[in-house]
């Protein structure tokens, strides 16, 4: 073994980190909260904001309104890292996925990953959209 490494090598071995990520939304004391994991980082609408004001009051799930429209939004944009894809898609989003977010599991919270993201955007574009990281 000469000691060197093929770097494509080692990154056709390692995971996706698209298959790493996944939003979790649960209900705390009333409040819809999101979070990007690994790490627990919180997501928030304020990015979102600035590109559609649908709810300044926070995100929702589980129906079509302007609260689920916001973290279609939010997810998108902070998933792919482009406003024009996030805008282009988070209606569609909102009704084909959002709208269907649930908490009723005995986990009481819903899980969304990035490959799921990536299967609703693939159908929805017909393209697949490379995550930011």
């Amino acid at each position: 073994m000469s000691g060197t490494t093929d770097s494509r090598s080692l990154e056709q071995t390692r995971p996706s980190q698209k298959q790493d990520v996944v939003y979790v939304g649960y209900r705390r004391r009333g409040r819809a909260v999101v979070e990007k994991q690994p790490g627990e980082e919180q997501v928030t609408p304020q990015s979102s904001l600035e590109l559609a004001n649908h709810s300044p009051l926070g995100f929702n799930w589980g129906y079509c309104g302007s609260g689920p429209a916001q973290l279609a939004l939010a997810l998108l944009l902070d998933y792919t890292g482009d406003e024009d894809v996030a805008l282009a898609h988070y209606t569609t989003f909102t009704s084909t996925v959002v709208s269907q977010l649930d908490c009723s599991h005995p986990e009481g919270c819903w899980r969304l990953t990035g490959t799921d993201i990536e299967n609703a955007l693939r159908e929805l574009s017909g393209d697949a959209v490379a995550q930011s990281h």
